[in-house]
């Protein structure tokens, strides 16, 4: 797909991978609105960047309809690209799982991804075509240690993009799983109220890696889609 000139939606974007994948859109001239529950920091991000900001909470399940045509009304009623990437974490062990704990990142990682996924379905099929851009992880590959809610919340992304996938081809509709391995971010829901960017480390991935991946998938030719890639650290253990 060409870039320049497309419009696109970009969850969780005043920081990490979704502040650097807008800020790539933009470079090559899309129209980009991004979301993010900090409605200060997103203003700040979005004048930063030239985005257009969108404060939404993707986990108030209910406010998602609402959101969802706000952003259209943003972007002239358009949408060619959806990149998924707002997400959080917690990491307890078995026996240590709470309530809030499951709550908390399956709304915002699982229940409001899809919800507001198909509240842009009926433009994306009426123009047939567009991207849905779903950032996973190697963690929706493999479980690990105290991974339970996560790596859970992560194999749920990676099942429904597959059958997103499956449904959705024969509207010329492309959808990727995008799975970064070690990149240095903080999203734990602990300290969303504190989440700054760290800095880069040098022997780990960094935004800027998993942001041209989305802009390459996107760019492929409309005739094929690459349906999964998982990028990893060269030599993370330096």
């Amino acid at each position: 797909m060409e870039v320049n000139n497309s419009r696109v939606v970009i969850t969780g974007g005043s920081s990490g991978i979704g502040k650097e994948t807008a800020k790539q859109f933009i470079a090559k001239g899309a129209k980009v609105v991004i979301t993010g529950r900090d409605e200060n920091k997103l203003k700040k991000v979005a004048d930063e960047i030239g985005a257009i900001p969108l404060s939404f909470d993707i986990s108030d399940l209910k406010s998602i309809p609402q959101k969802a045509k706000e952003a259209l009304a943003l972007l002239d009623g358009k949408i060619d690209t959806l990149v998924n990437n707002a997400g959080i974490g917690a990491f307890p062990a078995l026996g240590e799982i709470t309530e809030n704990d499951l709550l908390s990142v399956y709304n915002t990682n699982v229940f409001g991804m899809a919800l507001l996924t198909q509240e842009f379905l009926p433009q994306f099929k009426e123009q047939s075509s567009g991207n849905i851009i779903n950032i996973g992880g190697t963690a929706s590959q493999k479980g690990f240690a105290q991974g339970s809610v996560f790596a859970a919340s992560k194999f749920a992304v990676r099942g429904m993009t597959q059958s997103w996938q499956a449904e959705l081809r024969k509207y010329n509709i492309r959808v990727a799983l995008v799975n970064p391995s070690e990149v240095t971010t903080a999203f734990t829901y602990r300290s969303r109220k504190n989440r700054d960017e760290r800095k880069e480390q040098s022997n780990k991935l960094g935004s800027e890696d998993i942001a041209h991946t989305i802009i390459s998938i996107v760019e492929m030719r409309n005739k094929g889609f690459i349906p999964e890639v998982t990028i990893w650290a060269t030599n993370p253990f330096e």
